[in-house]
């Protein structure tokens, strides 16, 4: 019996809504980062070296940089710092790396700011944490250098709230204030309105010392997945600013990447956030870059941006010689992450290849097909022959111990053909 919707409506494509929020412009150079508006969300990272270290440091953005960060915070906690990041600018300069520095100031960003002149001109964006500018009287004034130095350079600011160092005398205040409500809030709630209450006052504040409206970056960061959503979906209400999404301190491993991927996903979908960092604490021996490659699969994942080619693999089963499938799929995949920076520009548009490894014939020579280039390997007791497709039509047969690099050259070949004739003349 055939549903009466299967004739009379269709099932429409999920889509992330639309984001709405003003644009901020991140300058180095002639490099313009767009950010906001319409422009793409933007993958940031951060360093985790000394920046006194001036070499490491560069060396470590550079990584990020080529790994697809479009925007690298660096820290900035001492005067030695301070007076180092110049040179780390001028490192990257000479690698030709025109990714913009972030410098991240807490508790003496006011006074780095300040005597430091040269730093403040080599950034290209200040983060600001108004938990972390000083207590009292004090917290206004260092604030107020901090954004004064700011307009001075002309460079943009995040004013960044963190669930961990907010404001407590904000908090204080508030929770005196929810004791006096008829029906008092939850703790979680009050916190909730200080963290967003601290964003808001923190713009409004800026904005009242001469900053640009579209020049604020906002983060309310939390270290919880319903947190981080319940948060930002009230903060994108009350503000167009352009908005930072990150789940501070989300941990190791899978832990870190599932729970950044699901708060992330969530509000993208949502058509909140407009830059995005996953704050994953490497593996020992881990690339400080898995934490680029995550953000940018969530992106990927969502259809929100393109940046590599997508390799489609199946899990295996027991139909599968699982060791040669898995060892070509990763094989293939990694070639095509190493290739991109280079690709990037040699070869327009070849992020956009699909290629699909399968491990036998059930669903091998279909997602084969629906790929630009597939290759069918043979599964347990299948014959020992591997159909490659190529844009969804059977082309040849691979045979053999070498057919891990003969299809390598393959997807080379095939790119160069495809996506070669696009390079201007």
């Amino acid at each position: 019996m055939t549903h009466p919707c299967a004739t009379d409506c269709a099932i429409e494509s999920a889509q992330p809504r639309p984001r709405r929020s003003a644009q901020a412009r991140i300058v180095w150079g002639s490099r313009v980062v767009t950010v906001g508006g319409d422009a793409p969300v933007r993958v940031q990272s951060m360093t985790n070296t000394d920046t006194v270290d001036v070499i490491g440091t560069a060396i470590q953005v550079k990584e990020l940089a080529l790994a697809g960060s479009e925007v690298v915070r660096i820290t900035v906690n001492t005067p030695e710092a301070a007076q180092a990041v110049p040179h780390v600018r001028e490192q990257l300069d000479r690698m030709g790396i025109d990714t913009p520095l972030v410098g991240d100031f807490h508790y003496n960003g006011h006074t780095l700011l300040t005597e430091y002149p040269a730093c403040a001109e080599a950034l290209s964006k200040y983060r600001i944490n108004p938990g972390n500018v000083g207590k009292g009287d004090k917290h206004d004034r260092q604030f107020s250098q901090m954004i004064e130095a700011a307009v001075r350079w002309n460079k943009p600011v995040r004013i960044g709230v963190n669930w961990g160092s907010l404001d407590q005398e904000l908090l204080a205040q508030m929770m005196d204030d929810n004791s006096c409500r008829a029906q008092p809030w939850q703790a979680k709630q009050v916190m909730y309105e200080a963290l967003i209450s601290s964003a808001l006052q923190s713009a409004e504040r800026a904005k009242s010392l001469g900053m640009a409206h579209e020049q604020i970056i906002l983060s309310c960061k939390v270290s919880g997945v319903q947190d981080l959503v319940a948060v930002y979906r009230e903060l994108a209400k009350r503000t167009d600013h352009p908005l930072h999404l990150g789940l501070t301190e989300a941990g190791m491993g899978t832990k870190g990447t599932v729970a950044s991927s699901v708060a992330l996903a969530i509000l993208l979908q949502e058509g909140i956030g407009d830059t995005i960092r996953v704050s994953l604490t490497p593996q020992p021996g881990e690339s400080r870059t898995q934490e680029v490659v995550i953000a940018s699969e969530i992106l990927q994942a969502l259809g929100l941006r393109i940046f590599v080619p997508s390799v489609t693999a199946c899990p295996g089963c027991g139909r599968t010689t699982s060791a040669t499938f898995q060892e070509l799929a990763k094989q293939i995949d990694d070639f095509l992450r190493l290739q991109m920076p280079v690709w990037r520009h040699q070869y327009p548009g070849v992020e956009q290849l699909k290629v699909a490894v399968m491990g036998c014939i059930v669903n091998g020579p279909g997602e084969s097909k629906h790929a630009d280039i597939g290759i069918s390997l043979p599964g347990t007791g299948e014959a020992p022959a591997a159909p490659v497709f190529i844009d969804g039509e059977k082309r040849l047969t691979l045979r053999g111990e070498g057919i891990a690099r003969e299809f390598q050259v393959l997807v080379e070949n095939y790119i160069q053909q495809r996506f070669g004739a696009k390079q201007p003349a």
